[in-house]
């Protein structure tokens, strides 16, 4: 059997003689026959004078300094292998973190087309699979209960507020968004009648624009709110929560993307007016602190708690992604002890997050949203103050059938962040920090941005919301349920021999996975 193989020595030879050689054919050939050879002249001539640079110039890349012109073919095919394999070669269950699947059930949402399925699931029939535990008694639509939950009801404050779809987006910032994705975002929020979290990017300018109600999240750096120190204004808190369009603030402890590492916003991302809600200077990355200044330890951190609802006067909420279950269960029993608890807790999982983050955080660091979720709800109702608070989870939950698996393990509202970048219209290049976004979700360049009709894709959002809470209301009927309070993990089926199996019963056993 003949081989087929490319020596790229000899090649690359072949190439670096036969450039100049042919510049210098072509220039003759203009000379004597006739002046329109000259144009394939001033062609090779440039790529000789490439090759040249790149053999013997250039000290950065072995291969372009040993292979030439040719190695770059190498790094051009590299450059569009994502794209190759997304659109060619990747199965319709294969590309992380959402597969075809998964974005074609969002797109078909979101352009309110219907999403049903025909022949088989993709999805798998075995011990890998938890599942949703159907009634043979579904509940009918008319018997449904309703959907409202009420944030500060607890505290009995005046200021509580209400939502009555079970669906939240999830904090986005402008500079991780550019201002046109957060407008469509926010019109998008209001037309559907969501909430909508600002992120920590500061002052909410863009969020406030559209008139959709908001929860102001206040990061480890406090954007908006920070005085010179980096420690919390209350006067600039109080200000900013007297804006009718604020209706919650939320504490941010950690992120699912970077837990135990402040927020990162690449200097590529940066604009002046960014750089001026901020209040951070130009041509730097923009890295927050991994922690509040005010929150040495879990006493302090229920203290800052409370200072925060005393100041804003409005529900006030915290968002961790959970990296040990003892700390939890200690910050819980100084909550009791101290008899102040937040208005919310969101779980995100450390699948969840749209930020940049390095890569061995992204990777390696925090405990997954489903054992996290449900150890959570289980320290919480040890600790008998289930009913003191609220519960939310994060990460990956952007259809249906997974968000209903995090109201069977105790949550009460979902936020998505992805599922509504998808609404929009992302196609998963990831390119989010490089501000390059093909979309011109996560790009501050203008001519990107134009990609981005803010009616049109505001509709986008609000049909994404629509089938979302209808697709909810199917699954919740046919459980047998009536409302997703009545939700437990004994309306899932998993497997005997799955590995999440001993990990809802204790996730503490993660550890040792």
């Amino acid at each position: 059997m003949v081989s087929l193989s490319v020596d790229l020595h000899r090649l690359s030879k072949f190439v670096n003689l036969a450039l100049p050689a042919l510049a210098v054919l072509f220039f003759l050939a203009g000379r004597f026959l006739s002046f329109y050879f000259h144009f394939f002249t001033v062609a090779f001539l440039f790529l000789s004078i490439v090759n040249y640079f790149y053999l013997y110039v250039q000290t950065e890349h072995s291969l372009l300094r040993n292979f030439g012109i040719v190695a770059q073919g190498r790094y051009l095919i590299e450059s569009v292998g994502p794209e190759l394999r997304q659109y060619l070669f990747a199965s319709d269950t294969e590309e992380r973190p959402f597969n075809r699947v998964e974005r074609a059930e969002i797109y078909r949402k979101a352009k309110d087309i219907d999403s049903a399925s025909f022949f088989v699931s993709l999805k798998q029939f075995d011990s890998t699979e938890i599942k949703i535990r159907h009634s043979m008694y579904p509940t009918d639509r008319e018997d449904l209960i309703p959907y409202s939950l009420t944030y500060g009801e607890e505290r009995g404050i005046e200021n509580a507020y209400s939502i009555t779809k079970p669906i939240i987006i999830s904090a986005m910032s402008y500079g991780s968004l550019g201002r046109q994705a957060v407008r469509c975002l926010a019109r998008g929020a209001k037309m559907a009648g969501i909430p909508m979290n600002t992120g920590e990017g500061g002052y909410p300018k863009y969020h406030l624009m559209e008139g959709c109600d908001l929860i102001f999240q206040m990061g480890t750096a406090k954007f908006g709110v920070r005085d010179e120190e980096g420690y919390l204004d209350e006067e600039k808190l109080r200000d900013l929560a007297g804006k009718d369009e604020i209706k919650m603030i939320e504490i941010k402890f950690s992120q699912g993307a970077k837990p135990g590492k402040g927020g990162l916003l690449p200097k590529e991302k940066l604009t002046p007016d960014i750089a001026g809600l901020r209040g951070v200077p130009m041509g730097k990355d923009v890295i927050s602190p991994p922690h509040h200044k005010e929150c040495k330890d879990k006493s302090t951190t229920v203290s800052f708690i409370r200072r925060v609802q005393e100041v804003s006067g409005l529900p006030v909420g915290i968002k961790l992604c959970v990296g040990s279950f003892e700390e939890v269960e200690e910050l819980v029993g100084e909550m009791v002890h101290q008899n102040i608890f937040p208005d919310y807790m969101s779980v995100d999982g450390a699948e969840g997050g749209t930020g940049a983050a390095p890569k061995a955080f992204m990777d390696r660091v925090g405990v997954p949203l489903i054992p996290a979720l449900a150890r959570v709800n289980k320290i919480l109702c040890e600790a008998g103050v289930r009913d003191r608070l609220k519960l939310m989870a994060a990460g990956k939950l952007i259809n249906p059938g997974r968000q209903m698996l995090a109201f069977a393990l105790g949550a009460q509202a979902v936020y998505t962040a992805r599922g509504f970048m998808l609404s929009l219209g992302c196609i998963q290049a990831l390119q989010c920090g490089q501000n390059t976004c093909p979309i011109g979700i996560t790009t501050h360049d203008p001519t990107l941005q134009r990609g981005l009709d803010i009616d049109t894709k505001a509709m986008r959002v609000r049909n994404y919301v629509h089938n979302l809470e209808h697709d909810l209301c199917e699954l919740l009927a046919a459980s047998g349920r009536r409302s997703f309070d009545e939700l437990s993990m004994n309306n899932l089926f998993i497997p005997e021999d799955s590995t999440l199996a001993p990990l809802l019963e204790d996730p503490r056993n993660l550890a040792s996975t």
